[in-house]
């Protein structure tokens, strides 16, 4: 099956003109100004006049098996379904456990990457959860790394947080330098995803082991670093340094109202401070659970993390910041590809997978998305669903 997209303002994330791309199978085949339609052989044609195609989007940072349960075993929130996924744009995800790694565990969070594969989007995940030791699929986080395709990374470990199992510098140090030797091993990226919470002890320990070690700031990938405005700053500072910033979409109007940073707002802000576009991203938090705490850190509710905040953060800061489209895309798309080694993902070339999302010219709103060759929704019409979806 052919699939070929006509007459679009075709975003690499740079911008590339108009072009016609050719999907043939699940990778993109050719770009080139004028495509004629195959004959002989049977071509799905998509006109894209007036419309801008853009690489599909990659959230490095989704609770595919749900996530909560800081407020008791009600509060845990249900699995990630495709069209989640999809709705937002993101045709790649890393899966990831946070809070309770008891109940759910490694086994089923590769299975669950396993099933959106089948589904039609790639999926990968992180090793672990919150607490340290790291509970592994093998035993060991080199071992996971090495024999188990879907695992990318270790994470999300908690740091600076009363959820957090207070591990020692030197308990991360070691945790860091397994995974690093592991992903060296396997050809992948063997980042540390590493949850911040809002306690003083901030980015210290990254910090500490960058500066101690021979382990590079890139190793980690920090997330929920617009958790306030405090942990910005320093987050401003860290990347200065080099360190990775990844900035959360998901939220709620409290924690805006309390001065959490948007995350289209500290894109702009983080490169006006000078650091470098190519080390931010954003990722979504997506199932996972945004818990409300009181001051003594008794939960009072909680709302769900939403994959699709993902792009709405990257379209308000074209529309709202006035970034470029390029820049804020980048986010999304190329930044995490390099980050996580997926090398076959975020950018429109030759021989990449055929991930694209058409948008609406100006509006920005996603019209139609298409991962792996397969179209998963067009015109805003969804055509595939979930196993298990109505």
């Amino acid at each position: 099956m052919l699939t070929l997209i006509k007459n679009g303002e075709v975003y690499g994330p740079d911008y590339l003109g108009k072009q016609d791309i050719l999907l043939a199978g699940n990778k993109i085949a050719m770009i080139e100004k004028n495509i004629p339609i195959p004959q002989g052989l049977e071509t799905k044609v998509i006109d894209a006049s007036g419309k801008k195609v853009v690489p599909g989007f990659i959230d490095s940072h989704v609770h595919l098996l749900g996530g909560g349960g800081e407020g008791g075993f009600k509060t845990r929130t249900p699995e990630i379904t495709l069209t989640d996924i999809t709705k937002g744009g993101v045709t790649t995800v890393v899966g990831c456990l946070g809070t309770d790694g008891f109940t759910r565990d490694m086994k089923s969070l590769v299975a669950k990457t396993r099933g959106l594969e089948e589904e039609g989007i790639s999926a990968y995940c992180y090793t672990g959860s919150y607490q340290v030791p790291v509970r592994t699929t093998t035993g060991s986080i080199q071992e996971d790394l090495i024999l188990i395709d879907k695992i990318i990374g270790v994470g999300e470990i908690a740091l600076s947080d009363h959820r957090s199992s207070q591990p020692t510098v030197a308990e991360l140090e070691r945790l860091t330098a397994e995974a690093r030797v592991g992903g060296i091993l396997s050809g992948k990226a063997g980042v540390v995803n590493i949850h911040l919470g809002s306690g003083k002890r901030a980015l210290q320990y990254l910090e500490e082991i960058i500066d101690n070690t021979e382990i590079p700031p890139t190793q980690f990938l920090p997330t929920h670093m617009n958790r306030d405005e405090d942990l910005f700053q320093k987050a401003l500072a860290y990347g200065k340094k080099g360190g990775l910033m990844d900035f959360t979409t998901s939220t709620t109007k409290k924690f805006l109202a309390e001065g959490e940073p948007k995350c289209s707002t500290a894109l702009l802000r983080a490169l006006k401070a000078g650091i470098k576009l190519e080390q931010i991203t954003f990722s979504s938090d997506g199932q996972g659970s945004l818990p409300d705490f009181d001051e003594h850190g008794n939960y009072i509710g909680l709302q769900v993390g939403k994959v699709t905040s993902l792009y709405d953060e990257v379209r308000d800061a074209v529309l709202n910041e006035e970034l470029e489209l390029a820049t804020a895309l980048a986010v999304i798309t190329v930044n995490p590809a390099k980050i996580l080694k997926l090398k076959s993902k975020g950018e429109i070339k030759k021989g990449h997978d055929g991930d694209l999302v058409i948008l609406e010219d100006e509006s920005l709103e996603i019209d139609t998305v298409i991962a792996m060759g397969r179209v998963m929704i067009e015109n805003k019409e969804i055509l595939v669903k979930g196993t298990f979806e109505d």
